[in-house]
């Protein structure tokens, strides 16, 4: 039988989603953690990729195992889980149904405190933005939606057969103190490493390092730009997954429901 497992993480202490050889991984923990639970060795498979100390509000996966009928799994599974990865929904799935490939809508979100402050350390990005010339990172935000290749803020192009994706919405927001940012990202794919770097991309429009000129060229044409470190993994999280047969309202706002957000 296939089961959907809804569920969030706290990926400061991971080396990603994906199982690794020499580093742990949030796939490895929940494994290990479900063949304890089932008795039997388990396989998982995820909606996406996430990098090392990227989180995730909302992640969908899909396993195969016997019928679960003498306990409740998610309290189950969620005392056997460190406390930074949280089950929320352990769903009877059809058999035909694929966490990964079935997905039609990914939301990534990516948040920016421009002041200092330890407790939002690892959960936010510390960029102090009070002189950045925030309608022209609007302007650069805008202009997402209008193309669909995205080879120049892919990390690693040549590994796709092509870099096209549909980006529905992009929003730049900012909190009522004004000193927070969020960027959200909806589109059908995302490549690896590609809103880390849209978001520096972003960052050196602000400051003038890019200009909105040069940041459609790059987007239009797929050159790579002069500056290509992405932006700290911290601040960005994986916050919504849709499905034409499932859409499931997120079990954590953090973020997204602390601050009053307007569009910038």
């Amino acid at each position: 039988m296939r089961y959907f497992i809804h569920l969030g993480y706290d990926g400061k202490k991971y080396h990603g989603w994906q199982r690794q050889p020499k580093h742990r991984s949030v796939q490895e923990t929940i494994e290990i953690a479900l063949s304890k639970m089932l008795h039997a060795k388990m396989t998982v498979f995820g909606c996406g990729r996430t990098d090392t100390g990227v989180h995730s509000s909302q992640y969908i996966l899909h396993l195969n195992t016997d019928e679960i009928k003498d306990y409740d799994p998610v309290f189950r599974l969620n005392k056997m889980l460190p406390d930074d990865i949280a089950i929320f929904d352990f769903l009877p799935a059809n058999n035909g149904w694929h966490a990964q490939r079935d997905a039609i809508e990914r939301t990534y979100d990516y948040f920016i405190h421009g002041y200092k402050d330890p407790f939002l350390s690892g959960r936010s990005s510390y960029y102090p933005f009070a002189d950045f010339d925030l309608n022209q990172m609007k302007k650069a935000t805008g202009l997402l939606t209008q193309y669909d290749d995205f080879r120049a803020f892919c990390k690693q192009p040549d590994l796709y057969d092509h870099t096209r994706c549909k980006v529905s919405s992009a929003k730049l927001m900012i909190d009522e103190k004004g000193d927070k940012l969020r960027l959200e990202i909806k589109a059908n794919r995302f490549l690896r490493g590609m809103i880390r770097k849209i978001v520096a991309r972003l960052l050196e429009v602000g400051n003038g390092k890019v200009s909105l000129k040069q940041f459609e060229h790059n987007l239009k044409t797929g050159a790579d730009f002069e500056f290509k470190s992405p932006a700290y993994p911290d601040g960005l999280y994986l916050s919504k997954i849709v499905y034409p047969y499932l859409d499931l309202p997120s079990k954590t706002d953090f973020w997204m429901g602390l601050e009053n957000w307007k569009e910038i």
